[in-house]
Formats: structure tokens, sequence, C-alpha cells
């Protein structure tokens, strides 16, 4: 029995070493994160709660009323450039974050 306890506990630990470094990688910048995640084979991406340590790693630390920071991006034509500072103050800007492919 007392081996038993020690396998689980050893199986356990294992287990929260191996969510914590996954944990860390999500904190890194998303290149990076793709480029370890993609060497894991899909079983072992079933073995940890990827939606909860995905959503409390790549959680932004912004309150109600904080000043948006600033963005420089290419328009959806790819024509112009759009920079968030240059509305500041001038006209409503309405940021919409999501994938629309």
């Amino acid at each position: 029995m007392r081996r038993l306890f020690f396998f689980a506990a050893l199986l356990a630990g294992a287990w929260l070493a191996f969510v914590g470094w996954i944990y860390v990688q999500m904190k890194r910048p998303p290149e990076r994160f793709t480029a370890t995640i993609a060497k894991l084979p899909m079983p072992a991406m079933m073995l940890f709660p990827f939606q909860t340590l995905w959503t409390s790693a790549r959680a932004g630390h912004i309150d109600t009323g904080d000043k948006a920071p600033d963005f420089d991006l290419s328009s959806a034509d790819r024509k112009t450039r759009v920079r968030l500072s240059k509305h500041h103050g001038i006209r409503p800007v309405v940021l919409v974050f999501g994938s629309y492919t």
C-alpha cells in the first residue's frame, strides 16, 4: 500500500511539473509558444487543462478606464498603416479582437 501511495504521489508531482512547464511556455510570445507546443504529441496535449491555462496565461492586466496600449498595424487592404494614437481625442475607436477567418 505504501508503494502505491508513493507511486501516486510521484505521478501527481510529475503531472504538476508538466502543467507548470506548459503554463510557463504559454506566457512566452506566441511564436515561441507555438514552436514549443508543435513538438508535443497530441496525447500529451490531452493531459492538461489547456483552455483554463491559456485563459490565465494570456489574460491582460488592463482595468476598466485604463488607456488602451498604442499599436501600429496594417489596414485590412494592406495599403496603409493604422496607429491608435492618431485617433485619440478625434473620434471614438472600437477595438474588436477575434478572428473572422
